[in-house]
């Protein structure tokens, strides 16, 4: 591997000029595994609703890094122990963190591998770069996976305070054109200290993150459960549903190489690791799905060509939403309207139309806590802290159902 002698600086339209340094951090973005990603939309199909959210993964991974190095700076201003090779390793867990990503992001989590996340898949590439780059990754993964003796390096890396959080809140903002995701990073980040080997926010910085747990809120409504996104990212995941089932039973579909491998193989979390899976997933992107669906739609199935031409021409599934489950009644009833009108299949109807719940949570602190240092060494929750009754309201999950169907 060829290393790079000198720093790159990448124009950033959130955040202005960064640099990357020469060494192990210049060497990864130039990889192919890491510049994949520039192929990898950050919002799957959100820009069916917001037209500017074309962004990728590449563009929050470099944000990403970037608000990490400011966090050590900070961290190190006041006079945290952080060493050389401590703030290279954990700018390079927060580099690396979404770098297992498949296609469209989280649309198509569960598409191509069973069960298992993109977290252990980009544990999976950042084994396969430690052993190409020497072990130069050692240290990086033992922060990401919580293994090493300072936690409050993991917290920057994965928390309900970490850089991904705060660089993905203001980018989707910028690019979705949602003004309520706008927080403020670099008073959150300025506000950062470090008690017990935890990352916590000075007292001075409490109400920005009181707005930064509002506005993942409503981002979490306006954009990641909008009821369309919701509609085109499930109508995606059906078609990828379609095409395996085609495809094991008479392989007479048109699929391009990487994306066969996963059709004919069935990897699930139980046996994923005894596959050589990263070859091809290494190499699959929107591309390669998108290149499908053009082709699928117009297939001789009825079913994979009706979905496909409907994500195409963005003729999405209907969306209805409540707080309380659809009774079966309620979902057969719509099922045998509409399976009389597509002339299709009792189980083909599944395809067009179907239940899913989701559930909104802002601040869960059953998982982590946002912590506030006080001035007299007071150390509370933010849900304890705040004067603002609203924020422990948001700490409550809020769960939604929708029903998904052609036309109500």
């Amino acid at each position: 591997m060829k290393r790079n002698s000198i720093s790159k600086i990448l124009n950033d339209p959130v955040y202005g000029f960064i640099t990357l340094n020469k060494g192990i951090l210049l060497n990864i973005v130039d990889h192919p595994f890491f510049q994949r990603l520039s192929r990898i939309k950050q919002l799957g199909l959100t820009y069916l609703v917001y037209p500017g959210a074309h962004h990728t993964r590449f563009h929050h991974a470099i944000g990403a890094s970037h608000l990490m190095s400011q966090a050590i700076q900070t961290l190190k201003q006041n006079e945290v122990a952080i060493n050389k090779e401590e703030e290279e390793a954990v700018i390079l867990a927060i580099l690396l963190h979404d770098i297992g990503h498949g296609p469209f992001s989280h649309a198509l989590e569960n598409s191509f591998i069973k069960g298992v996340s993109h977290e252990d898949i980009s544990i999976e590439f950042m084994n396969s770069l430690n052993k190409e780059f020497d072990g130069a990754l050692d240290l990086a993964l033992e922060i990401f996976q919580d293994k090493y003796s300072k936690g409050f390096l993991h917290d920057l890396v994965s928390s309900q305070l970490d850089m991904d959080r705060l660089d993905y809140l203001k980018r989707d903002s910028f690019f979705t054109g949602v003004s309520e995701g706008v927080v403020s990073n670099e008073r959150i980040i300025k506000m950062f200290a470090v008690a017990n080997d935890e990352l916590v926010v000075r007292e001075k910085g409490i109400y920005s993150i009181e707005k930064f747990i509002v506005a993942r809120r409503l981002m979490y409504w306006q954009v990641y459960l909008h009821k369309t996104v919701l509609s085109a990212e499930f109508l995606l995941a059906k078609i990828l549903e379609r095409a395996r089932e085609i495809y094991n039973e008479d392989k007479k579909l048109f699929m391009v190489p990487n994306m066969l491998y996963f059709l004919e193989k069935k990897i699930t979390k139980e046996n994923y690791q005894d596959f050589d899976f990263l070859k091809y997933f290494s190499k699959l992107d929107d591309f390669d799905v998108f290149t499908c669906i053009k082709v699928w739609a117009e297939s001789k199935d009825k079913v994979i060509s009706k979905l496909s031409n409907m994500l195409i021409n963005r003729n999405l599934l209907k969306v209805q939403i409540s707080s309380k489950k659809f009774s079966s009644e309620k979902l057969e009833k719509i099922k045998l309207s509409h399976q009389k009108n597509l002339g299709i299949t009792a189980e083909e109807i599944n395809y067009f139309v179907f239940q899913k719940e989701m559930t909104n949570n802002a601040y869960d602190p059953r998982k982590d806590k946002i912590k506030i240092l006080f001035n007299n060494g007071l150390i509370k929750d933010i849900t304890l802290a705040s004067d603002n009754l609203n924020i422990s309201a948001l700490s409550k999950p809020v769960k939604k159902y929708y029903l998904f169907a052609p036309n109500f």
